[in-house]
C-alpha cells in the first residue's frame, strides 16, 4: 500500500522541541525528494521543508530557518522533522509529502500545538 504516516506530534510549550517521522511505504522510497508541510486553523498549507532524494540538499521557509532541520533514512524510509525553539505561531497540522510519477501523495498529518 503506497502511502505517508506522521507521527511525533504533540503539546509543548514555547521553547521547546519536537521531532516528527513520516514512515512512508508501497514506493522506492530513496528515489524520491521529501516534504513536510504545515496547516494551522484558517491559512493555507505551506511548504516547510524539503529534502533531496539522497539528503545532500535541504530547504526551509524563512520563518524556520535556523529552528528546523529535516534529515532522511533511507533504510528505514523515513523522513525527519526535528523542530526547536518552537513558537506559537508554529501551532499546526504538519504533514508530509512526496510526488510521485503519477500522483501527489500525503500523509494524515499530525498536530503540533505550542502553549504554555
Amino acid at each position: 500500500q503506497v502511502q505517508l504516516v506522521e507521527s511525533g506530534g504533540g503539546l509543548v510549550q514555547p521553547g521547546g522541541s519536537l521531532r516528527l517521522s513520516c514512515a512512508a511505504s508501497g514506493f522506492t522510497f530513496s528515489s524520491y525528494a521529501m516534504n513536510w508541510y504545515r496547516q494551522a486553523p484558517g491559512k493555507e498549507r505551506e511548504l516547510v521543508a524539503g529534502i533531496t532524494r539522497a539528503g545532500g540538499s535541504t530547504t526551509y521557509a524563512e520563518s524556520v530557518k535556523g529552528r528546523f532541520t529535516i534529515s532522511r533514512d533511507n533504510n528505514k524510509n523515513t523522513v525527519y522533522l526535528e523542530m526547536n525553539s518552537l513558537k506559537a505561531e508554529d501551532t499546526a497540522v504538519y504533514y508530509c509529502n512526496v510526488k510521485l510519477a503519477l500522483r501527489v501523495l500525503w500523509g494524515q498529518g499530525t498536530q503540533v500545538t505550542v502553549s504554555s
